[in-house]
């Protein structure tokens, strides 16, 4: 993206399931006077029709959506070669979800925590082209890299083993995502990672190769 002209409004759609966090979201971004919130959406599939429709410069997306969530948002704004850029905010800071979240386009990773003046910054850096990743992930995300290069087999996150141990339970996802507090889609995106880093297909050959691995018993 070339870069914003003096005075222009940066463009940004705000997708995200919880109401309040929403509007609270869309008003501090407004009252910066330098951002236009052009849309918002509850869903991510809502918010990716709206984004391909107002063509924003910034999508704030939040990461654990149902349906369809935050780091699904930002492989289809990939894959479709929209040129908006997409920051996630959540309440997950594990490092291997802001690795893998950056790995697949996003353009900044931040704690719902986040001040609000934090979130307006980093909404602007990101429409120039920037990737933002506060101080306080910075160290978490380098050695998260540092592991996937020592590592000669696949790094898994914390999700996804929870995900392994419930299905070696006997949970479904269902299950799964009532007692991890995620969306069943979240859970499906964890179990199709775990899939693909163990060469498998399904549930019970993930648990039979997570066993010969040793990762549950």
């Amino acid at each position: 993206m070339a870069e914003l002209q003096h005075g222009h409004l940066v463009r940004v759609v705000v997708i995200d399931d919880h109401p309040f966090f929403r509007d609270g979201l869309t008003r501090g971004l407004t009252q910066s006077g330098r951002i236009r919130v052009v849309g918002e959406a509850e869903d991510g599939w809502t918010g990716l029709r709206l984004i391909a429709a107002e063509r924003p410069d910034v999508a704030v997306v939040d990461y654990q959506m149902p349906d369809l969530d935050g780091l699904e948002v930002v492989q289809a704004v990939t894959r479709d070669k929209l040129s908006t850029k997409v920051l996630l905010l959540s309440a997950v800071t594990d490092s291997a979800v802001v690795f893998r979240s950056l790995e697949l386009g996003a353009s900044g990773y931040l704690s719902k925590d986040s001040r609000r003046g934090q979130i307006v910054d980093a909404v602007l850096e990101v429409a120039q082209g920037h990737t933002v990743v506060p101080a306080e992930l910075t160290a978490g995300l380098a050695d998260e890299i540092r592991l996937r290069a020592a590592s000669r087999g696949p790094v898994f996150s914390e999700r996804e083993l929870q995900v392994l141990r419930g299905f070696a339970r006997g949970l479904s996802v269902p299950q799964l995502a009532s007692e991890l507090f995620l969306g069943a889609s979240t859970v499906k995106t964890h179990a199709q990672r775990l899939y693909e880093k163990l060469g498998v297909s399904d549930r019970a050959a993930a648990v039979a190769e997570g066993m010969r691995r040793g990762l549950v018993e």
